[in-house]
């Protein structure tokens, strides 16, 4: 299967993609603070996600996976800052929600299948 086929990469995609929209409307001081940060640990959910599928090993897929699930949090982390700061609506945080949470699940989801195919042999 290539990676473009894994629904998981193509939901992070979009994410990502999002949060890099979204992050064009904060202010310029924030350009090497909060907008970096949030860009970098939405880059790095795709990323890893990626990185494990070309490993070829499950568990090294399955850490990778891990790692793109702390991204993940560590994006909704930055979205809270963004709120609280008012770089970004509650109406506008609140739409970005429930394709994290369908992330989360994804994430998991994936772990439990690639843990399940290594225990096979």
């Amino acid at each position: 299967m290539k990676l473009t086929d894994l629904e998981i990469w193509k939901k992070s995609r979009m994410f990502r993609n999002d949060i890099s929209a979204l992050s064009k409307s904060f202010p310029d001081h924030e350009r090497y603070k909060l907008k970096d940060q949030i860009v970098r640990s939405s880059r790095s959910v795709t990323a890893n996600i990626a990185e494990g599928h070309g490993g070829y090993h499950y568990q090294e897929n399955i850490q990778f996976c891990r790692t793109a699930r702390g991204s993940l949090v560590e994006t909704f982390d930055h979205l809270t800052v963004a709120l609280d700061e008012k770089y970004l609506t509650e109406h506008d945080f609140s739409k970005l929600i429930p394709l994290h949470e369908e992330l989360m699940k994804m994430i998991n989801g994936y772990i439990t299948y690639l843990k399940k195919r290594k225990s096979e042999g």
